[in-house]
């Protein structure tokens, strides 16, 4: 075929320029509409239908129904696929039909409020009736306010607002009186901290609704997720149908996986990498030749400006006239630039627009051709959001993927059949964190007073609790019984549902508040001598006042950035439960972290130009988390295979930072959110030990949803090393950007040595222990000595054939019911003395004779400890 021949869209996969980086190239076929037609619609809406020509798709029409019968639903078909027409109309059925009806929508961002607000009003002009939507939120003029409460039916606002004015709620009173609605929109964006958050305001709004007579109907819309069903029951408490199948037309999409790592020598320790900026650039000012209108997605405000700048650059100097047809778009432009840039894409003023992930949401743009995403935007839901803005229904489009050297983007580079198979990731939330749960517990008895039934209904939550706030205070108890907030001030100003520490840290520039972040964020990005990056613009941190929680910084323009290191101490405080999958055991449970940030490095590009002391208090926190025991014999294997220092440490250390930085693949999460330790020896566990925890007071849930998926997790991150062409590891498998150690000591062969043994252990079958409480294993002691016994001598047949990991984890097991048992504590002392750890034996020993002065392996190792 003559090239001429070759479609435009189609010239990038094939231009030798591109090629030889393509490393799959995935073509979405077409697809044509299926429609459905609702019996029983209302008059007006038979009308708007017929004089727009629409006809409902079918997924559109199942939501309608659901809707009409009282169901909560989730819609999770694809960005364009007509989600937000498939509650509109049944929402604006009600409002034609009960002239006091009202509604809320709730949207993560203030831009998708605006956008949404022009759809109702043509909505209800179109369909001539009065809802009076309007925003509410920290924008609306204060003079307009009280008509908005007044006489909106439709009100959208954002979680940041409601948080605040749900104390005021008797000024809704005619709003809540008659609330027939809530939709929560792009509901996957509620993960994590602020995901659990919004749960507890959601329960909030719910009792508030519930106070004044009505129970509203939940409307959830979402991309694609591996839990959507999980999502909706935490948010909100309740029950819900899921509405997945995607009926919408659409048309062909090729999605090619770009990889500008593809040919470097690895094996070469200082070989140049390719810049992916740089790469991404002349991928988009190509595109724009070809005349083909592409977004460029990026990873921050400072690319999106700077690719911008780079192609303008570049085109005036080949095809001046195209120049104005180029522009950046980010969060911080004024309102009314932002506008135009969108209705210039809609219009094809712009040709080509970079941006971050600001223009993911569901802002209405029209379709483009192209989209490029440069760097994996760390979740799957984004790719999908981002490619999803590229393509009409009646004609072929393009989307690129350019990776990133980190452990995600190569993954997906090695793995194209994972990245386009079903849903994988999960989106948690925490409904267990006693922070988050305290601090809505208190704004709810300022909202009104709090009876027990209701803590527990609303909140999970025993009377204790409520009696434990009144014991510190921060409630009254009634001598009706009932729990209120004691004091003048609204305890949601004192609460970011962005943080989960109240504590707070300003940083200032020129005495104007740059941003706010908590205490660990402080210590990690804005120490003393940081480089800290806001809008585009870098700081360095002049002053840190941990007194008065305070960051005073300087704005200089540097061409280096900082790295902060920290030593980790994790101990078990308690354990939860245990799962079995195979052979390989998981546990989980709460865990005590010290982590002392002790020394930051500035780096320029990768040579290290310096590093400096920091005398800051070690932070200590309560988290739950992870942690599973690899056993001696793998030691002994990998010192035997492998020559170098450290190797088994450099393993297990390896396997830590892969396993994390594959933890985005399967649970929505930054890896920031997840700490981890990897260590030859602990005292708690006696054995060579991976934690892996929140990185945050309380725990949010990260690793609590990571068991889940252990095997997938382990699974795909053997899979990653085995992928990796480099011989002793690099920034694509096992290095770490955030690594507290400096990445000493890691080493490749090791990692894949016992990530090939977790493989190796697991079947697939899953067993799950709880722990018990201590009332309970008193009680069971006394009646399972039988049990014990039997235990034990399993134990013992183990230790007897060699197997001491397996027979420590039941000696392990038997201790923690039941602290007496001398025999348990000896024999793990005899373990430990196998394995040449004699201070360990010594101490498990003495605790034995302490218990049973006659116990014979305790006197036999007592002889052999004292060689006597």
């Amino acid at each position: 075929m003559d090239s001429s021949d070759i479609e435009p869209i189609d010239r990038f996969k094939n231009d030798i320029r591109y090629r030889d980086k393509i490393v799959h190239v995935e073509t979405i076929p077409s697809k044509k509409a299926k429609y459905k037609k609702i019996d029983n619609l209302n008059g007006r809406i038979i009308d708007y239908l017929e004089s727009k020509g629409v006809k409902l798709y079918e997924h559109q029409a199942e939501a309608y129904e659901h809707i009409q019968n009282k169901e909560n639903i989730i819609i999770t078909t694809p960005t364009a696929s007509g989600k937000t027409l498939a509650f509109n109309l049944p929402i604006m059925e009600t409002m034609i039909e009960d002239e006091e009806a009202t509604a809320l929508y709730i949207y993560p961002a203030k831009a998708l409020s605006n956008d949404q607000l022009h759809v109702l009003e043509n909505l209800e002009e179109e369909l001539d009736i009065k809802t009076n939507p309007r925003t509410y939120d920290g924008d609306t003029p204060k003079d307009e306010r009280y008509g908005i409460r007044q006489k909106s039916r439709i009100v959208l606002t954002n979680p940041y607002q409601l948080h605040l004015i749900l104390s005021w709620h008797h000024q809704w009173k005619r709003f809540y009186t008659n609330l027939k609605y809530i939709v929560i929109d792009e509901s996957h964006y509620y993960k994590g901290v602020f995901g659990s958050n919004v749960a507890f305001l959601i329960r909030r709004l719910k009792r508030i609704a519930n106070n004044y007579g009505s129970n509203p109907q939940f409307i959830l819309s979402s991309a694609t997720l591996a839990n959507p069903l999980e999502l909706a029951n935490k948010l909100t408490g309740e029950e819900f149908v899921l509405i997945d199948k995607d009926t919408s037309p659409s048309g062909e999409k090729d999605f090619i996986l770009y990889n500008p790592f593809k040919n470097k020598k690895k094996n070469k320790r200082n070989s140049k990498s390719p810049s992916v900026h740089v790469e991404t650039e002349e991928i988009f000012v190509y595109l724009i030749f070809k005349n083909i209108q592409t977004l460029c997605f990026t990873v921050s405000r400072k690319m999106a400006e700077l690719i911008a700048r780079w192609s303008k650059n570049e085109i005036n100097n080949i095809k001046s006239k195209l120049v104005d047809r180029v522009a950046a778009y980010r969060a911080g432009y004024r309102p009314e630039e932002r506008r135009e840039i969108e209705e210039g894409l809609k219009s094809r003023k712009y040709l080509g627009v970079t941006c971050t992930n600001a223009l993911e949401l569901g802002i209405n743009i029209g379709s483009l051709d192209a989209v490029i995403i440069s760097g994996y935007p760390g979740t799957m839901v984004s790719v999908w959001q981002q490619s999803g803005r590229a393509g009409r229904s009646n004609q072929k489009s393009l989307a690129i993927l350019v990776a990133f050297e980190n452990q995600l983007d190569q993954y997906f580079m090695n793995n194209p059949d994972f990245f386009f198979d079903k849903p994988h990731e999960n989106v948690f939330i925490d409904l267990n964190n006693s922070i988050l749960r305290n601090a809505h517990i208190l704004c709810a008895a300022k909202e009104l007073s709090l009876t027990s039934e209701e803590s527990d209904k609303y909140f999970n939550t025993p009377v204790e609790v409520l009696d434990n706030l009144v014991k510190v205070k921060d409630l009254r108890k009634t001598p009706r019984g009932t729990y209120v907030y004691p004091y003048d001030d609204n305890p949601a100003f004192n609460h970011s549902l962005d943080q989960l520490s109240s504590e707070e840290f300003r940083v200032f520039y020129n005495r104007q508040v740059l941003e706010t972040m908590g205490r660990s964020q402080v210590y990690r990005e804005a120490h003393e001598g940081a480089v800290l990056i806001n809008k585009g613009e870098s700081y360095i941190v002049d002053k840190l006042n941990l007194r008065n929680n305070t960051v005073n910084v300087v704005k200089e323009d540097v061409d280096y950035h900082t790295v902060v290191l920290n030593k980790v101490t994790v101990n078990i405080k308690r354990k939860i439960s245990k799962i079995k999958f195979g052979d390989l055991t998981i546990h989980f449970g709460e865990l005590t972290v010290t982590e002392d940030y002790y020394k930051y490095k500035k780096i320029q590009f990768s040579k290290t130009l310096g590093s400096f002391d920091l005398d800051l208090p070690p932070l200590r926190f309560t988290t739950k988390g992870l942690w599973f025991t690899i056993p001696a014999y793998i030691e002994d294997e990998v010192e035997e295979l492998y020559s170098g220092d450290s190797i088994f440490a450099g393993g297990l250390h390896g396997v830590e930072h892969a396993l994390i930085g594959l933890f985005p693949l399967h649970v929505m999460c930054d890896r920031s959110d997840i700490g981890g330790l990897s260590t030859k020896y602990h005292e708690d566990t006696q054995e060579s030990t991976i934690f892996i925890y929140d990185g945050y007071e309380g725990g949010i849930g990260i690793t609590e949803k990571a068991i889940e998926i252990f095997p997938e997790l382990v699974k795909s991150t053997y899979d990653l090393l085995k992928n990796c062409d480099c011989v002793d590891g690099c920034p694509s498998c096992i290095y770490s950007p955030k690594c507290g150690n400096d990445n000493k000591p890691l080493h490749k062969k090791a990692t894949k040595h016992i990530l090939g043994y977790m493989c190796s252990k697991m079947d697939g079958s899953k067993s799950e222990v709880k722990e018990k409480s201590n009332e309970a294993i008193n009680e069971e002691i006394s009646n399972k000595k039988d049990s014990f016994e039997v235990e034990y001598e399993e134990a013992y047949d183990l230790y007897c054939q060699g197997d001491y990991f397996s027979s420590k984890e039941i000696l392990n097991d038997i201790l923690s019911k039941d602290k007496k048992n001398s025999d348990a504590w000896a024999l793990i002392a005899m373990i430990l003395y196998e394995q040449g750890d004699k201070q360990g034996a010594i101490n498990f020993n003495k605790r034995a004779l302490n218990l049973d002065s006659a116990n014979e392996i305790a006197n036999d190792l007592f002889f052999k400890l004292n060689n006597l």
